[in-house]
């Protein structure tokens, strides 16, 4: 039997299918890209489609009104196929693989971050200086009289250009050696890298093409971010970013682990992020630098543990069982021709240290970056994506901790969450008065709401705490046009009505949501509270608060202090600085010494599990409300 998956504003996608064949897991045999925060478990309401023709054998959803029913709205891990079947996937279930919005250096904001951050660690001492080369040379052509062989002419040509004793020529170069001499009468480009006083050819090409590339990845759950740089000036070529293909496969690591463990899920995690994802934006960026891929000699990867185990096709499972064992920390000599990346097949591809099984290398390169390591002040570095990380320390010690936020700030748990991308609502304010919202929707001028993003849920939770809307558990005690009850007497406040928003329903955020967000910023507040706990240090201890990743871009830090999800110190100690995770790669990409230097601030680290130490529930439990239950800890809010 034919299943269609009619999608918006792209061409439709037919396969075949079997009776009783679920329609999510037939998406993800298409590469029809469906967002499933939950993995398919029908409890986050997502993975809507619409009934076009035919027959799904579906199960009931409280995510799916009667009335949506009516019109054919269905989620697509509800349904079982039973004959041929046409079904429509909305645009905005593929919009995070390509307008999701991140901290991929796409505005002048982010790059004077980015710059910000390496002028830094150039003043910290660190040399931005690698072991990558290009140099031409014109060598003697051979006559009867001078019968060396090609090899041979070679290395003498780098020895005497280079200064170094040895040369190695890999049989990917060998096999063009002849040939490429030939065709520019024995004046050429070698490209290579200086490995103890010994030069390793990677590539030869025509003499005028000279440049040497190198590429940092940040994989983050949720999105994809990527720049190419110029090896010897530093200069960045080209930068770009996509939601990570894996998304559909759970917005979490747990949900992934678990897809990785059944029968091909490793193959299909892995082709997930390598062929769908990294591939397509590495080969983008190619092209739009005007490289040659083979050019590119370097690479480096930021990304939490699970991601790293995912990437590289390796058992992620005990990841998540105690007593969460990563199979590697660091990973030494794996090259881009192991994993097919379009890139010269002999570059190093560098991962930056994990810290434990919840703290990656997106949290050792992103320290790295915030340069705190190399300080006499306390810093507490915050990196908010799918989960959060923590690092707490300076020169003479780090402390590092995971807590499990879930999706929330993703926009799951949420009924009308989102992530970044067209139509979130990312900022808002509320009259005290009248209750009426003033909303910041992503997108172009008149783009009408879709849902909320994390950014847009912390404000309008603040603001309805302000407005004393809701009280400190999150219930609605004010009574207004703008918030409705059901039949049961669970509020919910309405940003947009059925007429103002780009679906036709309503939007708002309820009772269940305020509850679950409560909950996922209680376990950040928490994990600060007991990471400082650990080493026995007030809050007032902190000298600056570095506060990484996409979401944080676009966080009001007074309403994130307001609703108790961060420290109440004074708002100046706040510092935004972007992508951390790609900051520091491209700081391990150019320069031996930032690559080196990480790997020391992940060995001087240490890792702090909250699931075993002693009071972290005690102090999640005080942080479920709002803005906590300790008053004293929030003295410019109560």
């Amino acid at each position: 039997m034919k299943v269609t998956f009619q999608i918006e504003n792209a061409a439709p996608v037919v396969i075949e299918g079997n009776p009783g064949d679920n329609l999510l897991a037939l998406a993800r045999m298409a590469n029809v890209a469906i967002d499933a925060p939950c993995s398919g478990n029908g409890s986050c309401g997502k993975c809507r489609v619409k009934l076009i023709e035919g027959q799904l054998d579906t199960i009931p959803s409280r995510h799916i009104s009667e009335e949506e029913f009516a019109q054919g709205w269905r989620l697509s891990c509800n349904c079982k196929v039973v004959g041929d079947v046409t079904v429509f996937v909305p645009d905005i279930a593929s919009a995070y693989q390509s307008r999701m919005k991140t901290a991929d250096l796409s505005s002048p904001k982010e790059v004077a971050i980015f710059t910000a951050c390496q002028e830094d660690l150039k003043n910290s001492g660190i040399h931005f200086e690698n072991d990558c080369r290009a140099v031409v040379l014109t060598m003697a052509e051979p006559t009867l009289d001078d019968t060396m062989p090609d090899n041979e002419r070679l290395s003498w040509a780098i020895q005497e250009a280079l200064g170094v004793e040895k040369v190695k020529i890999p049989y990917a170069v060998m096999s063009k050696l002849a040939a490429t001499l030939r065709a520019h009468n024995f004046t050429v480009c070698v490209k290579g890298r200086v490995e103890e006083n010994a030069f390793f050819c990677m590539d030869i090409c025509a003499p005028d093409d000279t440049r040497i590339v190198g590429c940092a990845i940040d994989i983050g759950t949720t999105t994809v971010t990527m720049v190419l740089c110029d090896l010897t000036s530093g200069e960045l070529l080209a930068k770009g970013s996509s939601g990570n293909g894996q998304i559909r496969y759970g917005a979490d690591v747990i949900n992934r682990i678990i897809e990785s463990g059944r029968e091909g899920g490793k193959k299909r995690l892995q082709d997930a992020i390598i062929k769908e994802t990294l591939t397509p934006i590495l080969a983008n960026l190619c092209k739009t630098a005007g490289i040659n891929a083979r050019s590119i000699l370097r690479l480096c990867i930021g990304a939490n543990t699970t991601m790293n185990h995912l990437l590289l096709g390796v058992d992620a499972e005990p990841v998540r069982m105690e007593p969460y064992i990563p199979s590697f920390f660091g990973w030494e000599g794996l090259l881009a021709g192991d994993l097919r990346l379009p890139a010269n097949p002999l570059a190093k591809v560098a991962i930056a240290p994990n810290i434990g099984s919840y703290v990656g290398g997106d949290i050792t390169a992103g320290t790295l970056a915030a340069g705190f390591w190399d300080k006499e002040e306390m810093s507490l570095f915050i990196d908010l994506g799918t989960n959060g990380e923590l690092v707490f320390g300076n020169q003479d010690f780090l402390m590092s901790c995971a807590c499990s936020a879930g999706p929330a700030f993703e926009g799951g748990d949420i009924s009308c969450g989102m992530r970044a991308t067209d139509g979130a609502v990312e900022a808002a304010v509320i009259d005290e008065a009248t209750m009426e919202p003033k909303l910041t929707v992503i997108g172009d001028e008149g783009q009408k709401v879709v849902g909320i993003c994390g950014s847009g849920i912390i404000d309008i939770i603040a603001e309805l705490f302000r407005c004393k809307i809701i009280n400190a558990r999150g219930l609605f005690c004010r009574e207004g046009e703008r918030v409705k009850r059901d039949a049961y007497g669970m509020g919910r406040y309405v940003l947009a009505t059925e007429d103002e928003s780009e679906t036709g329903r309503e939007i708002s955020i309820n009772e269940v949501d305020i509850d679950n967000f409560i909950r996922a910023k209680g376990a950040i507040f928490s994990a600060i509270d007991t990471l400082l706990a650990s080493v026995d240090m007030p809050m007032e201890a902190i000298d600056t608060v570095y506060v990484a990743g996409g979401i944080g871009s676009g966080i009001n830090m007074a309403n994130a202090v307001r609703i108790g999800m961060f420290p109440d110190v004074e708002l100046e100690k706040f510092r935004y600085i972007g992508n951390s995770s790609l900051t520091g790669a491209y700081a391990m990409v150019m320069s031996d010494e930032a690559d080196a230097k990480c790997a020391e601030v992940m060995a001087n680290m240490t890792y702090l599990e909250l699931s075993t130490y002693p009071g972290y529930m005690d102090n999640f439990v005080a942080a479920c409300f709002l803005p906590h239950t300790n008053a004293s800890l929030f003295p410019s809010v109560m």
